[in-house]
């Protein structure tokens, strides 16, 4: 069971997905993203990581996530067999769900977002993530993790692994892998908590970025809220 969300924050413009699944490794098979690009999500029986970087390459050429799934998909013999959805820096989404995958698999579409999953115990669980997800408050990563609570919480194969990846004109790329634990989920979520608190969360600033890709700790320290945790923010976050 492998249950994705992508979604755009239509005021920050930031785009994000979550991932959750009941094997090793969903964030190394599901999530891909690209800042010219836009995010995607690939699963599936026979889970296709090109599809994840061939959507991206064609959304960055200039095809909406509606075009660039048709023509990744279009083209591969075993596409009965897996499952993509893909969001566009615009918030418009498509998805694709092979006819041989094993029920209950299929998409749902949401403004500015677009959920996916296979071997789901009940189709209702799509309607759920959606719906926590919009009802959640927060920064977009919290409400996309709700949304996988929500699955989880209907049932169904427990998830073993769990990845978020969030990319934002302002900052650099945050992309946090939980690839097997008891609690997944829980420990997604305390991971991107330690990732808002310093001194991670200062480091991170200095790194270059769409909007400042030439930016560096000498050009980055001005625009940093100055307090207590200032020595720490030029070294390393590990």
């Amino acid at each position: 069971m492998t249950y994705s969300i992508l979604s755009m924050d239509a005021d920050t413009g930031a785009i994000a997905g979550a991932t959750a699944a009941d094997c090793l490794g969903a964030g190394g098979w599901v999530l891909r993203g690209s800042a010219r690009g836009g995010i995607s999500a690939s699963q599936g029986t026979s889970p296709s990581c090109i599809w994840g970087e061939e959507v991206l390459t064609e959304m960055a050429r200039g095809h909406n996530a509606a075009e660039a799934v048709d023509i990744v998909t279009g083209r591969d013999c075993g596409k009965s067999w897996r499952q993509l959805a893909a969001l566009d820096s615009s918030g418009g989404t498509g998805a694709f769900t092979g006819n041989d995958m094993t029920d209950f698999k299929g998409a749902l579409r949401f403004r500015n977002g677009v959920a996916s999953g296979d071997l789901l115990p009940d189709p209702m669980m799509l309607e759920a993530m959606v719906n926590a997800f919009i009802a959640a408050e927060g920064p977009l990563p919290c409400r996309l993790i709700a949304g996988l609570e929500a699955v989880s919480a209907q049932g169904g194969d427990a998830p073993v692994s769990a990845a978020l990846l969030v990319m934002e004109r302002d900052r650099a790329p945050l992309s946090l892998r939980i690839d097997f634990a008891e609690a997944p989920l829980a420990e997604l979520r305390a991971l991107l908590e330690r990732a808002g608190r310093a001194p991670y969360r200062d480091w991170a600033r200095q790194a270059p970025c769409p909007a400042d890709p030439e930016r560096h700790p000498g050009s980055a320290m001005d625009s940093l809220t100055r307090d207590e945790t200032a020595p720490e923010r030029a070294s390393d976050p590990g």
